[in-house]
């Protein structure tokens, strides 16, 4: 999936990749990028159909189980977004799989303008209903599972590989949100600089056991 971002307001453009054509696909796209932008209480079923133009009959009969159908499915289209944007070749060493990972968050910011960050995380941080918690949770460790293998690939322990991952996403994570509230990347660029040279360092060092 390729999402184009054009300032101050967002214009997405989806293409290839198999993606299925539809006003389905198109009403939970609108709903993932609603929630990287205005939050789970913020995301509504009126503005996912002004956003992706689907006929307000088509509503309830996409999506019979409410707006936490809707969600759910935009939960799965994020995840996977972002798994495919941080996948890369096999072999690569702990320190460039962790510039990959901050490079997504990085660009999220920057093509938005701040107006974006995890849809994931703003579900996690806002949902009450357990089948949404229980989805984002689902995500989270799929993100871990799939960092932790690429840096076992890079040559290291399975039970380091995983800790590294957990840090990974915490600390980008808290990283997207301090750059959004401030409208900044200075806080983001600090954080990050000091986790990749940390890493690089512990390679080097061969004290990865501090993870």
């Amino acid at each position: 999936m390729t999402i184009v971002i054009v300032k101050p307001r967002m214009v997405v453009i989806v293409k290839g990749e198999g993606l299925a054509e539809g006003v389905k696909r198109k009403m939970i796209e609108q709903a993932a990028l609603s929630l990287a932008s205005k939050g789970l209480q913020r995301t509504s079923f009126t503005q996912v159909l002004e956003a992706s133009g689907a006929p307000r009959g088509s509503l309830y009969h996409h999506f019979p189980g409410g707006k936490d159908e809707l969600i759910l499915a935009a939960l799965d289209l994020a995840g996977e977004w972002a798994l495919r944007k941080f996948a890369g070749p096999s072999g690569r060493s702990p320190t460039q799989v962790a510039e990959g990972f901050v490079e997504l968050w990085r660009s999220v910011l920057l093509y938005s303008d701040f107006g974006a960050g995890c849809a994931v995380a703003a579900v996690a941080i806002a949902a009450e209903a357990p089948d949404l918690l229980v989805r984002a949770a689902a995500i989270f460790r799929k993100w871990r599972e799939r960092l932790a293998a690429q840096l076992v690939q890079g040559g290291i322990d399975e039970p380091r590989a995983t800790a590294l991952a957990n840090l990974l996403i915490a600390a980008c994570e808290g990283a997207v949100i301090l750059a959004r509230a401030e409208h900044s990347m200075k806080s983001f660029e600090q954080a990050m600089q000091s986790l990749i040279l940390l890493i690089s360092e512990a390679v080097e060092s061969g004290t990865l056991s501090r993870f």
